[in-house]
């Protein structure tokens, strides 16, 4: 039987960086598994990510992993109005997924975790308490004690709900998503993310177009998990709607998955198990990204499990969780605001917004600024219903 101090299950963004906070930042023994044979693969990612996370996270600007830099954004209306924001630097980037997690899995070995692909595992229990996971690989089976473990495991995580944590979430607060990788484009400003936006166009969702270079790039769309067409209908009308962009496309990839876009766990911690990134539903409720808040929590509960160990008391775990909550639950919180009043918009509304709106309103919305809301919505006073939906879910 093997020990280790802690076993952290899913190598993405969120398992990944727990393991290097950890290692780095103490001499306990860590082990960080993924079930797939690759990591990184299969990718469930629009790609784009925005410069902070470089900046906040001492991530180097690797070649290898980054196709190309964005320098803003251009955000259309169902109309067909833009709003663009340009900057002088790059304000993003779009990854080469399936490369950049398995670098940060790569960061987290060199900083001291061992790191094992391939690796399947469920919780292991005795007389009703956990002792640590029961692991398959290509070498066969065995079981392997831990003190603390990390359940990093997406959206769908076993780990956490063998752990007893409650994991339910409605449909309506996850977006399915389909994307294709397509070749062949012809791309306007193709040093920008491009959104489009309606209730025709992507219900309680939105297009993306990711410039990945001038000719290539992630066309997806998100949708709300209840919708009654699926989210591949729509980007299949959206495509053939924008004869002028895809008319000789080819596809590359094809890519489906689901995202939490609210239902954040409200128990991150349990005992001896903690909860991470998509299986923690830490994701931005809007836009769908989870890179940044599953690298911030990852930190935050690395930070916390080396304390736990330290003075080893388990019970200081839950500074992760009051943490997180404190430092971005709430402001998620205010992002789940924002768009359940955008859900709520007709086309009519959306078109009339982007008139009064700039794309760096929209960014701060996106951010969660209720206080830049209020004083947006009071431009809306042609329109009684706007000011009845803010009053409804922002304050």
């Amino acid at each position: 039987m093997k020990r280790y101090d802690v076993v952290i299950v899913g190598a993405g963004p969120a398992g990944s960086t727990v393991a290097k906070h950890i290692a780095e930042n103490s001499d306990v023994s860590v082990l960080l598994i993924d079930k797939h044979a690759e990591i990184g693969v299969p990718k469930r990612c629009g790609e784009g990510l925005s410069a902070r996370v470089f900046r906040e996270f001492g991530l180097p600007l690797e070649k290898r992993f980054i196709n190309r830099a964005m320098y803003g954004a251009a955000i259309y209306a169902p109309n067909g109005d833009a709003l663009k924001v340009r900057y002088d630097e790059p304000n993003g980037y779009v990854i080469e997924r399936k490369i950049f997690d398995k670098f940060l899995a790569y960061y987290a070995s060199k900083a001291g975790a061992e790191v094992k692909a391939c690796y399947y595992a469920n919780i292991w229990k005795e007389n009703g308490k956990i002792k640590g996971v029961e692991a398959e690989g290509i070498d066969g089976k065995e079981k392997i004690e831990a003190k603390i473990i990390v359940a990093a495991d997406g959206v769908e995580s076993q780990i956490a709900r063998q752990a007893d944590i409650d994991t339910r979430i409605p449909l309506s607060e996850i977006d399915s998503c389909f994307e294709y990788e397509m070749s062949n484009l012809k791309i306007e400003e193709s040093d920008l993310i491009h959104i489009y936006l309606g209730n025709e166009i992507a219900k309680r969702g939105y297009v993306w177009i990711f410039p990945k270079d001038e000719d290539r790039a992630n066309v997806g769309v998100g949708i709300a998990g209840d919708c009654e067409k699926t989210a591949k209908y729509y980007l299949d009308k959206f495509i053939r709607k924008h004869k002028k962009i895809f008319s000789k496309a080819s596809i590359l990839e094809v890519n489906v998955g689901c995202v939490p876009v609210g239902g954040f766990l409200k128990t991150l911690v349990k005992d001896n198990v903690v909860v991470v990134g998509d299986a923690a539903r830490q994701v931005n409720p809007i836009h769908g990204g989870g890179i940044y808040e599953a690298m911030y929590a990852g930190r935050l509960a690395g930070l916390a499990i080396v304390k736990a160990l330290e003075n080893n008391n388990v019970s200081l775990l839950k500074e992760y969780e009051k943490r997180w909550w404190a430092e971005r639950g709430r402001k998620l919180r205010n992002v789940l605001k924002v768009r359940k009043f955008a859900e709520n918009l007709s086309d009519e509304e959306m078109n009339f917004l982007a008139k009064i709106w700039s794309a760096e309103d929209l960014i701060e919305l996106g951010r969660g600024n209720l206080s830049a809301f209020k004083i947006l919505i009071k431009k809306a006073i042609r329109y009684p219903r706007l000011i009845s939906l803010a009053k409804r879910f922002l304050v």
